[in-house]
């Protein structure tokens, strides 16, 4: 073996250490998802009047012959610029979030017990945007204001 790897399968043994603090240590469960947005960010309100955005990830697994999605409810307080960055994005975008998870306990109207994995939203990178189709002149643009789409008869 060489004598340049020796220091660092030595070091990678040690135990880590934490830093002095007066504070007791925490325990932590974080999160990190790679999937699709799947709606636009919501704007919602806490019981406190406090501003939250709510929005849901996609994430599959698995071979694509026997896809499995599971999705992700994720709550942000972000404020600011990174408040209108978040709530800009589109269905479809897809991002990788890093967030605090937590396990929420409640009793539903039924009184049934019920639980649900609360994600707290720490960071949201943007990996890809939607493919929105080719860009519309002025002229395509008439044309769409003029005859509705299958949505708008609906």
């Amino acid at each position: 073996m060489s004598a340049f790897l020796r220091p660092v399968f030595g070091a990678a043994a040690r135990p880590a250490v934490r830093s002095f603090s007066s504070t007791p240590a925490r325990g932590l469960a974080r999160v990190q998802i790679i999937g699709n947005l799947a709606d636009t960010p919501e704007v919602r309100a806490t019981s406190t009047g406090r501003e939250m955005i709510k929005y849901a990830v996609a994430s599959n697994s698995g071979p694509r012959s026997d896809r499995v999605t599971s999705w992700f409810n994720v709550t942000s307080f972000v404020e600011g610029k990174a408040r209108d960055f978040l709530i800009s994005l589109p269905k479809g975008t897809t991002v990788f979030v890093e967030g605090d998870m937590a396990l929420r306990n409640w009793t539903d109207e039924e009184g049934r017990n019920r639980q649900a994995v609360n994600i707290l939203h720490r960071s949201i990178e943007v990996l890809r945007r939607p493919y929105s189709g080719p860009r519309e002149t002025a002229e395509t643009a008439e044309t769409h204001e003029a005859e509705p789409t299958e949505e708008h008869q609906q």
